[in-house]
């Protein structure tokens, strides 16, 4: 992956317009079609406001409406350096950083972080090869009975294609009906898939072309290609950046950290450097009026 250093940031979004004219750019590249004169016609900034006028008919348009940043008073410079600071980690970086390097409040802060990871949910489509499924638990230690199902954690299911991509899903239950549909979404029927002897995976083998189990029951982990190595790998790293940058997460925002690792690990071994990754993400989701 190549370098994108806070020098190369610097150098390309110096202040708020260099932000607003990669945004039009990004939105508009083959230009800016005017609704009025029904063509492409050539834009000029405004002084001062975050908007470009049609220079046939005055018609005014606002790149920021639809997306994250708009109504936002927040300036699109500390947006974009928020990105930059977000895509630099691996395990992700706490709002109270932000703050810090930022100057904003924690509750802007938040807010950004919030806006920012809605845009990271990706429809990876269908996995084929070999892929592997499993369920973890998210949450802090409380009191509780251990193992599946311990009370007061939240479930996420996952599957991963071998040497690619994951998909996950904050689920109510891990029960064969919550599992299972999300899994065959996204597996192709000639893919060979792997899981543990959970009996939640139980007849899976009717929607793909292969699948079986190791008995972690009875300590078995590997058994030539037969193992959930990969996915148990992610599970890992999500479960230390939560615990260890977040330190708790609500349920009810559990999947959009959810998506923030899973966008991480689709793109680790991108040519793109992961920063251009997220803003390439910023036409995805409609604005959250911050």
């Amino acid at each position: 992956m190549e370098r994108y250093t806070i020098k190369d940031f610097n150098k390309d979004f110096p202040d708020d317009a260099s932000c607003l004219e990669w945004l039009r750019g990004y939105l508009y590249p083959e230009g800016i079609t005017c609704k009025a004169c029904g063509k492409v016609t050539k834009h000029h900034r405004v002084t001062n406001r975050a908007c470009f006028v049609c220079d046939n008919c005055g018609t005014q348009v606002y790149p920021m409406v639809g997306t994250i940043f708009e109504k936002s008073s927040t300036s699109l410079k500390t947006w974009f350096y928020a990105i930059f600071l977000m895509s630099q980690t691996r395990c992700g970086i706490s709002a109270k950083q932000i703050q810090r390097e930022t100057g904003v409040t924690y509750k802007t802060a938040w807010r950004m972080f919030h806006h920012i990871r809605t845009l990271l949910q990706e429809n990876v489509g269908v996995f084929k090869g070999q892929a592997e499924a499993d369920e973890t638990y998210i949450g802090g230690a409380r009191k509780g009975k251990r193992g599946r199902g311990a009370a007061g954690k939240t479930p996420v299911v996952g599957i991963v294609e071998r040497k690619g991509k994951i998909a996950a899903k904050v689920v109510g239950d891990c029960k064969c009906n919550s599992l299972q549909p999300f899994i065959n979404n996204h597996v192709d029927w000639h893919t060979k898939l792997y899981t543990d002897n959970y009996r939640g995976y139980d007849g899976l083998d009717f929607y793909v072309g292969e699948h079986e189990t190791v008995d972690h029951d009875n300590d078995e982990w590997v058994r030539e290609d037969v193992h959930t190595n990969t996915i148990e790998g992610f599970w890992s790293l999500m479960k230390r950046g939560i615990s260890g940058v977040y330190h708790a997460v609500s349920p009810k925002y559990l999947q959009n950290y959810v998506n923030e690792y899973a966008f991480r690990y689709n793109h680790r071994q991108d040519e793109t450097p992961m920063f251009q990754s997220f803003l390439g993400q910023i036409a995805s989701k409609p604005s959250l009026s911050p």
